[in-house]
């Protein structure tokens, strides 16, 4: 959907984002495209119906007064050019997350760019050579600025698509609302950041409180999953259904059916192709079982109209693979990366602003989590990682910790190797690992973006709590 198309002249674009110092830095695989679409975002409050007609609307804080904001939708090889315009009252900036952008497109505050201040605004221009699944959302105070409402699908489209008869998107997030239909106010407790994250009360899909999701016999969906969540993991169960993942975390996989939930963490996306086998008439439920005596239903499929097709659609094709470049792994050079802190955990010390603190003091600064038993209390701090420019890297990743994390990699994407020592079925490539308590896992990639990159939990309070750190490429 194109919306709100906006031209700015090359000579505003460089002087508002600063591209002409920074041309030399481009990853190796970035090229000028044919075609530039653009859009412009502004940031500001405004109310919804998130639990409908029967309730107050909710003040909100959205993109274009939309929750979720306008989805962006392009296609490979293009180039996105986005003016983002800041109503609101404090700085934000956009990170267009899983997308391989230049180092000073990330949006990541102070590391990457300075905030857009109230009243400013900032173009963010990249090429996308990678087609599939993203979504854009602030970096800064993210815990609060998410949680309210901002965020957005990003779909870049591929050259050569699979066959379906509808391309759907869903976003998915919860809410802690209270009884007047009003977000809860209560953003980065300490109860949140040191436990589970801020888990609400109220699940939305595309910004509305679900009932049924309108289908007919014979059709086949494509059925993007993008969960926009603080916190809360979602596993779906769809009834009398076979969903076939096709991309995770918007990079092709070989098509296979999920034995059980389909489980995405929070910043994570799945891309189903949902062949719908039903009688017209009928509602099958979709239930999510993540949490353990907390299921409940999402909505239902509703068969109506009359069938699309009334024989089988074929076999479901592997998308084609996008542009990274494939590590080798016999000559990787080797890391590793522990997670700890949290309630219920082991750890006792941590390095905090340069010195060694207890979990005590921690906690009274309001953090509670850590990185190679460091806490970081701010975007900008001295590299954890310094990797060498088109070398390929095994991280072990080790969650220490009694909770999971999605852990997430800015400007790279990373096959996830093995969990457990045991290797990946598929080796899936992905940008946001959900790890469980006490997991392990080996990422491997090529570091072919230059810059400094975020490494952290996108549970939003465990990253406020001190969950991330830098790696910087050069």
């Amino acid at each position: 959907m194109t919306k709100n198309a906006w031209a700015v002249s090359r000579r505003t674009f460089l002087a508002s984002s600063g591209m002409a110092t920074i041309a030399m830095a481009l990853p190796a695989w970035a090229n000028i495209p044919p075609t530039t679409r653009e859009y412009r975002l502004v940031a500001k409050p405004g109310e919804t119906r998130l639990v409908g007609d029967s309730h107050p609307p909710t003040a909100v804080w959205s993109y274009d007064g939309t929750v979720p904001g306008p989805e962006i939708r392009v296609r490979q090889g293009e180039r996105l050019r986005v003016a983002v315009e800041n109503r609101l009252a404090e700085e934000t900036t956009v990170h267009w997350h899983g997308v391989r952008v230049p180092n000073a497109m990330d949006g990541v505050p102070h590391l990457t760019q300075k905030p857009i201040a109230p009243g400013d605004t900032f173009v963010y221009e990249f090429d996308l050579p990678d087609a599939g699944t993203y979504w854009y959302h602030p970096h800064q105070r993210s815990f609060e600025q998410i949680g309210r409402g901002l965020y957005g699908p990003l779909i870049v489209e591929e050259r050569n698509p699979t066959s379906v008869d509808r391309d759907v998107t869903w976003v998915l997030d919860d809410w802690r609302l209270l009884p007047t239909a009003q977000i809860s106010g209560d953003f980065g407790n300490m109860h949140d950041i040191s436990h589970n994250g801020r888990v609400g009360n109220t699940v939305t899909v595309n910004g509305r409180l679900p009932d049924t999701f309108a289908v007919r016999a014979g059709e086949r969906i494509r059925l993007r999953l993008i969960n926009a969540a603080n916190a809360r993991i979602f596993g779906l169960e769809f009834k009398d259904h076979r969903p076939t993942v096709v991309s995770y975390d918007g990079q092709p996989v070989e098509p296979h059916e999920v034995a059980g939930p389909v489980v995405i963490g929070p910043a994570m996306r799945i891309d189903l192709v949902i062949d719908l086998v039903g009688n017209p008439g009928r509602r099958f439920r979709v239930t999510d079982t993540f949490y353990r005596s907390l299921e409940y239903r999402l909505l239902d499929l509703a068969y109506e109209g009359e069938p699309v097709r009334r024989g089988p659609a074929g076999p479901i094709a592997r998308l084609d693979d996008n542009t990274m470049p494939e590590p080798n792994l016999a000559d990787a050079e080797r890391h590793e990366i522990a997670f700890g802190g949290g309630m219920m955990g082991s750890m006792r010390m941590a390095m905090m602003g340069g010195r060694q603190v207890d979990m005590r003091e921690m906690m009274q600064s309001g953090m509670a989590w850590t990185i190679n038993g460091v806490t970081a209390t701010g975007h900008i701090h001295e590299p954890m990682l310094r990797l060498t420019r088109g070398r390929s890297y095994v991280l072990a990743l080790a969650n220490d910790t009694a909770w999971h994390h999605p852990v997430h990699l800015h400007g790279h994407s990373f096959r996830v190797v093995s969990r457990d020592g045991k290797p990946t079925r598929h080796r899936e490539w992905q940008d946001t690992v959900l790890m469980a308590p006490k997991e392990r896992a080996e990422i491997a990639f090529v570091a072919d973006n230059p810059g400094d990159w975020m490494i952290h939990c996108h549970i939003l309070e465990h990253q406020a709590g001190g969950m991330m750190g830098v790696v910087r490429v050069s």
